[in-house]
C-alpha cells in the first residue's frame, strides 16, 4: 500500500471551478499560456514517460507548448505510471507522468540531487467502471458489489447482488469477464484504493499497483489495451480513465443514498474536499458519502526534479511544466481528454515550485 506522506499542507484544492484566472505578468512574468521572453528562447527535445491515462492530454500539451516555445519538442512514452517513475528515477526520462504519487521507497536524490523531486497535479479525471453488455444500459452498483466482481466472487451478470440494485433492468445470465491492467498502473492503484476504502471487507487485496495474480481474469497493457479488450468481449467489465472508454456503458456508483454517474464535475468535487501534501501530492477521501461526488477518481501527476544536471534541461522542463498548468494548457487538455482543470490555488502553488527549478551545482 502506498505509504502516507507526512506534512499535509493546509491548502485545499478547489477544482470545481473549471475556469482558471492566470496571474498577471506583473505578478510573475507569465501570461495565461505560460509564455515569457525566456520561455520563447527554449529549444531542444524534452523526453518524459509514464501514465497512459494522460496520452490524449499529453498530445494536446506537446502540440500546444509550441505556441510558447516554438523551438521546444516534447516526446512522451505512455508506458504506464510505474514504468514512467522507474524511467524517471533511472534518468531515462526528464519527467514522469504518474497516476500515483511516488512512494517513500522511491528515492529521487540520485537523479535529482539532494533536493529530490516534487509532484504537480496536472490531470484530474474520473475512473469509469465500464462494461460491455449488449442491450443493457444504466447499471448501478455499490462499492461492495464492484469489489466482489473484480475479486471474482460475483461471476454472473444476473447475480442477486447486481439485480437488487437494478430493478426493472433485464440482466442476462451471462458470465462476467473481468479485464484488468497487466502492467504496473497508477489507474489500478487509484481504483483499488477506492475499493480498499469504500468496500470494506469485500476487497481483501489492499491498495495495489499490480493486479493480484490469484484473481482469475483477463488482462491487457495500458488504458487502450483494457478498453480494447473489454470492448470486444461480450460480458466484460473493466476500469479505465473515463475519457478513454469510448462507446462502452459505464456503471453508476453508489455514494451515500444515490447512484452517481461519472463526470469531470463530480470527480472535481471529490478532489475539492481533499488535502495537498508538502510534496504536491493529494490525499483523497474515496469513502465520502456526500451528494454529487464521484469517488473513483485519479489525480495524475507530472513529477519533476527540483534540480537538473544541466541548465538546458532545467529550462526545457520549466517551459513545458508552466505551459501544462497554464490556463491555455489546461483548456487544451480539457478539450482533448475531458479532464477537470486544476484550480487557481493549485496552479499558483505549482508555479512557485516550477519557477524554483534550477541546475545542480
Amino acid at each position: 500500500m502506498k505509504a502516507l506522506r507526512a506534512g499535509r499542507a493546509a491548502a485545499l484544492l478547489s477544482v470545481a471551478a473549471l475556469a482558471l484566472t492566470a496571474c498577471s505578468s506583473a505578478d510573475n512574468g507569465d501570461s495565461d499560456n505560460g509564455n515569457n521572453d525566456e520561455t520563447s528562447q527554449v529549444s531542444g527535445t524534452l523526453t518524459g514517460g509514464g501514465a497512459s491515462s494522460q496520452e490524449a492530454a499529453m498530445g494536446a500539451w506537446t502540440a500546444g507548448v509550441s505556441d510558447v516555445a516554438p523551438e521546444l519538442s516534447v516526446k512522451y512514452d505512455p508506458v504506464g505510471s510505474g514504468n514512467g517513475r522507474e524511467g524517471f528515477l533511472s534518468g531515462q526520462y526528464s519527467f514522469a507522468g504518474s497516476d500515483a504519487a511516488m512512494g517513500e521507497d522511491e528515492d529521487a536524490t540520485e537523479v535529482c540531487g539532494e533536493k529530490g523531486a516534487f509532484h504537480v497535479p496536472a490531470y484530474i479525471s474520473p475512473i469509469a467502471v465500464a462494461y460491455n453488455l449488449e442491450g443493457v444500459e444504466g447499471v448501478q452498483m455499490d462499492a461492495e458489489t464492484i469489489a466482489k466482481i473484480f475479486a471474482g466472487e460475483i461471476t454472473k451478470w444476473n447475480d442477486p447482488a447486481i439485480a437488487d440494485q437494478n430493478e426493472g433492468v433485464e440482466l442476462p445470465e451471462k458470465d462476467i469477464t473481468v479485464v484488468h491492467r497487466s502492467d504496473d498502473s497508477g489507474t489500478t492503484e487509484n481504483f483499488t484504493a477506492y475499493l480498499t476504502e469504500a468496500a470494506g471487507d469485500a476487497w481483501k487485496y489492499d491498495e495495489i499497483e499490480t493486479w493480484p495474480s490469484e484473481i482469475q481474469a483477463e488482462s491487457a497493457q495500458g488504458t487502450k489495451g483494457v478498453v480494447g479488450l473489454a470492448s470486444s468481449t461480450d460480458g466484460a467489465i473493466t476500469y479505465a480513465d473515463a475519457s478513454a472508454t469510448g462507446d462502452m456503458e459505464t456503471v453508476k456508483v453508489k455514494v451515500g443514498e444515490e447512484y452517481v454517474e461519472y463526470s469531470s464535475e463530480a470527480a472535481a468535487a471529490t478532489v475539492d474536499k481533499s488535502e495537498a501534501n508538502e510534496d504536491g501530492s493529494i490525499e483523497l477521501d474515496r469513502a465520502t458519502g456526500e451528494e454529487g461526488v464521484y469517488p473513483i477518481v485519479l489525480v495524475s501527476y507530472h513529477i519533476y526534479c527540483n534540480e537538473y544536471q544541466d541548465q538546458e534541461t532545467a529550462d526545457q522542463v520549466k517551459a513545458f511544466a508552466s505551459y501544462v498548468i497554464s490556463e491555455d494548457g489546461q483548456k487544451a487538455s480539457e478539450e482533448s481528454a475531458g479532464n477537470a482543470p486544476i484550480s487557481e490555488e493549485t496552479r499558483k502553488a505549482a508555479q512557485e515550485r516550477i519557477d524554483a527549478i534550477a541546475a545542480q551545482g
